[in-house]
């Protein structure tokens, strides 16, 4: 089986149909946050926001927007990229920043690799990936988004010392993660003990994921890579 998979890493993008008012923010707004990778490659990701952006931490499929907003209300100085492809999470998102004038979050619908092929090396501080689509079916795996491929994307972008952040309920993704990062050289594994893998990071809001998993008796994983220095490589 190959890492390099030419088709998309999400399933279905449309859900139920959109509220008007969803609508017309996601024709209207939504393009005024929107990040565009048909557009020149900034010098600096910072520049997307304004002066007072300090960082730049990108989470890779946002689903609910949960974990996003609340990283966006508590950290000012940090300016979010998101991604979703699927719609109804993508109007969730773009009525929060809407409604509650976040001027640190930008967005972005579709597949989460146009975009860390767009950006400048060393361009974030952080990366978040929190309960992906697992696709259990074994003839589906290459679907899944962690590979050695997208795990190279991800260590381009990143600045060495910062962390890639990965949660999953799914046994079997979380071994699948392990094992990848693993063989991976930019990146490092931090946990020490069985506490920094079983608690989520500091300020962790939950997400609807989460919840779910917790109802139906699932414990969620929360994986801590650092970015090496000596492991970085071209696509």
């Amino acid at each position: 089986m190959t890492d390099h998979y030419k088709g998309s890493f999400f399933g279905r993008r449309v859900g139920k149909p959109l509220k008007d008012r969803q609508t017309r923010l996601i024709e209207d707004f939504l393009p005024t946050i929107a990040v565009d990778p048909t557009t020149q490659t900034p010098q600096d990701l910072k520049s997307l926001f304004g002066p007072e952006v300090e960082q730049v931490w990108l989470e890779i499929g946002f689903g609910g927007s949960e974990h996003l907003m609340h990283r966006a209300r508590q950290n000012p100085a940090i300016g979010f990229i998101g991604v979703e492809p699927f719609q109804s999470g993508m109007a969730k998102a773009v009525a929060s920043v809407h409604d509650e004038g976040l001027k640190n979050v930008r967005l972005y619908d579709d597949d989460a690799t146009k975009l860390l092929d767009w950006m400048p090396a060393q361009c974030l501080d952080g990366v978040y990936q929190l309960y992906p689509d697992p696709w259990p079916k074994k003839k589906h795996w290459k679907r899944r988004f962690v590979n050695q491929v997208n795990l190279t994307r991800i260590a381009r972008a990143l600045k060495v010392g910062c962390q890639y952040r990965f949660a999953s309920d799914i046994d079997t993704y979380v071994d699948w993660t392990l094992a990848h990062c693993w063989q991976h050289p930019s990146f490092e594994w931090l946990a020490e003990r069985p506490h920094d893998w079983r608690e989520p990071w500091d300020g962790w809001p939950g997400t609807r994921y989460e919840r779910k998993a917790i109802r139906e008796g699932r414990i969620g994983r929360y994986l801590s890579f650092e970015r090496l220095p000596d492991g970085q490589t071209d696509l």
